[in-house]
């Protein structure tokens, strides 16, 4: 199961390498951070868009993986006008955990069966009850965002040899299964249920935030081959 827990990993550590990399070797920026870091904590560094841009470019402070997924999820939501740090978490988190070998095309990490379609997981629901439909649930918005996110060139590719599913195919799917998913006892139990409204009411933002943040920095120059955008931004049929 995918928990907002990443950001709760951030300790001294990564508040060592923020103000590091804020200062770029500067003392004076240096105290002014640390200053901030006391009297607002550490999200007041983590929000500011110069640490995206000294986290991208500077090779000189060594930084945790998990920082740096982080501060690129959490400014492309909020460039997004997605304010929520518990919603960066969450997507943080599945994007980390869905980069190990396979774990995208499974529910949990102890589950065996893989899915590599949307039809085949949304056919087990159908039989499935219990904790294993509520995983299933989420698994289907997680790996819709996960795809529709980071891969829309590969999707659109599809679509355009094979006549696949389109992007909007994966939104529907993707905001359904987070809507199903919160709609059970056991994302009340683990306090995912309101998460899971929001990322169901605002996936297709997600799914824009995600793409930006893959044809910036993942695949640099794809972005006129495929729509990235929301409905109400440029790129969007």
């Amino acid at each position: 199961m995918i928990l907002p827990n990443l950001r709760a990993t951030f300790g001294r550590q990564e508040a060592a390498q923020a103000i590091a990399l804020l200062a770029s070797g500067d003392s004076d920026i240096a105290a002014l951070a640390e200053d901030r870091l006391r009297d607002y904590g550490l999200d007041a560094l983590l929000d500011d868009p110069r640490l995206l841009n000294a986290v991208m470019t500077d090779r000189e402070v060594s930084v945790r993986p998990e920082l740096v997924f982080y501060v690129l999820v959490r400014h492309a939501l909020l460039e997004g006008g997605i304010q929520d740090v518990r919603m960066a978490d969450y997507v943080a988190t599945l994007l980390m955990a869905f980069g190990r070998a396979r774990r995208g095309n499974r529910v949990s990490d102890t589950d065996e069966v893989e899915y590599e379609y949307l039809v085949d997981m949304i056919a087990d629901l159908a039989s499935e009850k219990g904790r294993r439909a509520f995983q299933l649930r989420a698994h289907l918005g997680n790996y819709s965002l996960w795809l529709a996110g980071l891969f829309p060139q590969y999707i659109e590719a599809r679509v355009q040899r094979r006549g696949a599913p389109p992007l909007e195919y994966y939104e529907e799917m993707g905001s359904t299964g987070y809507r199903l998913a919160a709609d059970t006892v056991y994302a009340e139990a683990f306090g995912l249920d309101h998460l899971y409204r929001e990322a169901s009411d605002r996936f297709g933002d997600l799914r824009a935030a995600l793409n930006r943040l893959s044809y910036r920095y993942f695949w640099p120059g794809t972005a006129r081959r495929f729509s990235w955008g929301t409905k109400n931004e440029p790129g969007r049929s």
